[in-house]
This record gives C-alpha cells, sequence and structure tokens, in this order.
C-alpha cells in the first residue's frame, strides 16, 4: 500500500503546501495552513480515510432510455428561470454567491415557496438563522402559507439522514455552504477542507438521487464566492447575486450553466415584501436621464438572449495634475485606454490634458467590446459640450485602426430600442437587412473619424447652468 503523503491547505485561499509555514504564500495571510492527508479531498470520498477496500463493478447503461421525470423544475419566477436556463435541473448542484445583505435567502425563500405552492416537495436546511427568524422572513414575504419543509442544522451527515426519509425532494436548498461541517474533516466549518468536504457529499447525494440541490456561497471583499475555488468547479451551474448599496435592483447573473446558456441575466427590484421581477429593465435603466445633458449615450447591449438599453456617461474635464485621472464605474479600464488612444491617435481629438470620468448608469456593469462606439460618443460629446440627440442609440465595436467593425445581434438592438422610442441608430454597416424600423435610416460610420466630425459638426447650442 502506497505511504499516506502529507500535505498542509491554506484554509484562507486553498493553496496546497508540501511544508508547513507560518505565511501562505500564495496569499500572505498567517497562521492558516493545515494539515491534510492526499487520501482525503475531491474523488476521495466518505471511505478514503478508512482502510482502503476492494471496488466494486458499477452497473453500466445506455444512452438511450426512458426518463422518470421532467428534466427541469420551473420555478415560475421568470427571471430566475431565465438565468438557470429554464428552471432547475434534477440531479444537478447550484451555487449562489452574493454580498451579505444582498437578497440571496430572500430569492430563494420566494423561489422554495413557488415550488412548494406547485407540489414540489422542498427542504430548506438554514444553517446560519434559527427557525424562528426563517419564519419571520417567510411572513414578511407572503409565503409562510407554503408547504416548505423547514429545518435549521449544520452537520452534514444529520441532513443527508433527514431529507433521506420519506419522499425523495425535488429541491433542497442548503443555506448557506460556509456553515456546514462534515464528521470526516476535523477543521474548523467554514475551512477549506470542511467547505470542499461538505460540497463533495451534497453533490454526491444529487448525483444518486436525482434531487436538485442549491448551495448559498458567502462572497469575499474580491467578489469572488468564499473558500476554494474547487467548489466553482464541482457544481453544475454558479449564479452571482449583484447589486449596489444606493440601487433597489438587483441581477441574477450566470457564470456557469453545465445545461444552458452562460451569459443570461435575471432582474428583480428590491421592495419590503421582497424581489419583483423587473420584464423590461431597459426602462429601468433609462427612468432618470437627462436628455439635454452632455456626455450622455445610450448603449443598446446584449446580456444572452435580450436586448438591454443603458446609459454611458463621461465627464471630460481640465486636469490640474501632471497625470490626468481615469475613472471608469462599470466598465473596463482596459478598454476605455483603448478608445482613448484610438481618438486621439485617429480623430485628432486630445485627452492628455484633460480628467476622464466614465460611469454605466444604474450601477449596471457591461463586458461586451460593443459599447466601444457609445463610449467614443460620449467621450467626444463631453469634450466639445455638444449634447447628443436624445432619441439615438448606439453600438458597434472600434479596432485599433480606428475602423467601426460589425457585432452581433444587430435586429434585436434595434427592436428594442424602437419599443422604447428611440428613432435614431449609430451602429455599424450590417450583414443583416436592416430596411425597416429605425434601421432603415441608421447612420452606419466606417471609420470612427466619420462619427467625431458628425457629433462635432452638430449645431446643438451648449446648454446653458
Amino acid at each position: 500500500m502506497a505511504k499516506t503523503r502529507i500535505q498542509f491547505i491554506c484554509q484562507n485561499c486553498g493553496t496546497v503546501h508540501s511544508r508547513w509555514a507560518g505565511k501562505c504564500d500564495a496569499c500572505g495571510e498567517w497562521n492558516t495552513l493545515v494539515e491534510e492527508g492526499t487520501t482525503g479531498g475531491i474523488g476521495g470520498g466518505p471511505s478514503a480515510l478508512r482502510s482502503p477496500r476492494k471496488g466494486r463493478p458499477v452497473a453500466l447503461t445506455t444512452l438511450s432510455g426512458d426518463i422518470e421525470d421532467a428534466p427541469r423544475i420551473a420555478t415560475g419566477i421568470a427571471e430566475l428561470d431565465r438565468a438557470t436556463g429554464g428552471g432547475f435541473v434534477r440531479g444537478s448542484a447550484l451555487l449562489v454567491g452574493g454580498d451579505p445583505g444582498i437578497g440571496k435567502s430572500t430569492l430563494l425563500m420566494q423561489a422554495a415557496a413557488a415550488l412548494a405552492n406547485r407540489g414540489h416537495r422542498v427542504v430548506y436546511v438554514s444553517g446560519e438563522e434559527a427557525v424562528a427568524q426563517v419564519r419571520l422572513r417567510a411572513q414578511r414575504l407572503g409565503a409562510a402559507s407554503a408547504p416548505v419543509e423547514l429545518a435549521a442544522e449544520t452537520n452534514v451527515e444529520d441532513i443527508l439522514a433527514t431529507i433521506a426519509e420519506g419522499k425523495r425532494p425535488d429541491i433542497v436548498i442548503l443555506d448557506s455552504i460556509q456553515t456546514l461541517w462534515t464528521d470526516i474533516a476535523e477543521s474548523a466549518p467554514g475551512t477549506v477542507t470542511q467547505v470542499r468536504a461538505s460540497a463533495q457529499a451534497i453533490i454526491r447525494y444529487a448525483k444518486s438521487t436525482g434531487a436538485a440541490v442549491v448551495l448559498v456561497g458567502h462572497v469575499t471583499k474580491e467578489g469572488q464566492i468564499a473558500g476554494p475555488r474547487v467548489v466553482e468547479h464541482m457544481v453544475d451551474a454558479v449564479l452571482y447575486f449583484e447589486g449596489e448599496g444606493g440601487h433597489h435592483y438587483r441581477i441574477l447573473r450566470t457564470v456557469k450553466n453545465r445545461f444552458g446558456p452562460t451569459d443570461e441575466i435575471g432582474v428583480f427590484e428590491m421592495s419590503d415584501r421582497g424581489l419583483r421581477e423587473v420584464a423590461n429593465p431597459s426602462e429601468l435603466f433609462l427612468g432618470e436621464r437627462s436628455a439635454k445633458a452632455p456626455g450622455a449615450a445610450v448603449f443598446a447591449g446584449m446580456e444572452g438572449t435580450r436586448p438591454v438599453l443603458v446609459e454611458i456617461q463621461a465627464l471630460v474635464a481640465p486636469s490640474p495634475l501632471g497625470t490626468p485621472r481615469r475613472a471608469i464605474v462599470g466598465w473596463d479600464a482596459a478598454r476605455l485606454s483603448m478608445v482613448l488612444a484610438v481618438l486621439e491617435a485617429h480623430c485628432g481629438v486630445r485627452f492628455a490634458q484633460h480628467d476622464v470620468y466614465l460611469n454605466v448608469a444604474g450601477g449596471y456593469r457591461i463586458s461586451e467590446p460593443a459599447a466601444d462606439l457609445a463610449v467614443a460618443a460620449a467621450l467626444v460629446s463631453s469634450l466639445t459640450a455638444l449634447a447628443l440627440p436624445a432619441d439615438c442609440v448606439y453600438f458597434g465595436e472600434i479596432s485599433l485602426s480606428g475602423a467601426v467593425r460589425p457585432v452581433a445581434h444587430a435586429l434585436q438592438r434595434l427592436k428594442e430600442a424602437e419599443k422604447l422610442g428611440f428613432g435614431q441608430a449609430v451602429m455599424p454597416s450590417a450583414a443583416d437587412e436592416l430596411s425597416t424600423g429605425i434601421g432603415a435610416n441608421a447612420f452606419q460610420p466606417a471609420m470612427l473619424t466619420d462619427l467625431v466630425v458628425r457629433i462635432a459638426g452638430s449645431k446643438r447650442a451648449r446648454p446653458e447652468g
């Protein structure tokens, strides 16, 4: 039998060390290395810590065959179903992360109540709150009458023994994974070893029984789910619940999904009665825009299959500093530097003596390069103090040569803009046929210089005040 090798795991970041040290080389934290044998961990299973046994044959089957139940369990909450790809997949494990107080428990309580009212067996296990506290939240949300089975427990073996009684549950919600602990690991709850072993036991239960498991995860100050990243690799889907403290809406963003798209979002609005679905997020993001202010451009973006219109705000002001400041909220800083360089090199627009501030309205975060054209328009508008047309949307990617490159889903972006009352568009030359609506008269610059000339040559007066 091979000799068991000892390794040391950092309880803060999960880095493996061959020998003990007072300080972790990866994250810099002190006194976080804990001894662990290589027989445990991923793939080890509960029996790996005991004496080894002879393997047993596993039954093989074919790809074809009957499926007992429907492959997905729809919650009836449209925004949640959109983010998950149509509902919870049976036998899957889903991880939901988010900042403290963002609304993770509220969302899952509403989902549990909706599923229970549809006849599904739902088990809600809280490791952070007592049963009375969970009942108070249910009463506030108007979900106290839903037949949800509730428990307050943190031991994994006790939880699995409890839900194994009676009919197999359709959904098991565990809030949160950082509070669970298992007998096969000796470290404290919340450590890397306990989180990994607990998640492995829960996921193994989901795969063997066909019950869908939802795990709640805390996030670190860097915005990542706390604990080892291997937990995100073990589960089938990872959702992040995002939101700004000064705004009342929340975004449920899919970052991993083995059974659906990974670029969908669900939008909710927080109220005293819980989370309310936002069917048209474009109206939410454009609700407080000023039509006459320079430096504001409306970007027609895409989140998965959903078009979203959001306002991009830019402020270009003379800088008293030797190195002008660049402040960005909601967009990529490297992308802004590229757009500024293209404007200076190919369009003759100088920003070397100006501070540049860029903000995506409402705390929204943009990741697609199609926002390049809207950002450039907002920057030029602010620098020249000329307001852009209030009924115009912008989208398109800018290359380093100054060319405006086409982007996908142009027709869906234009339809969303037209539905909200916009009558003009600035976009790349589209490959598909856009002969109707605002696409027929859209301005399609081949180079970024054409857009700069169009903005600078407008006769709009500078707004007073």
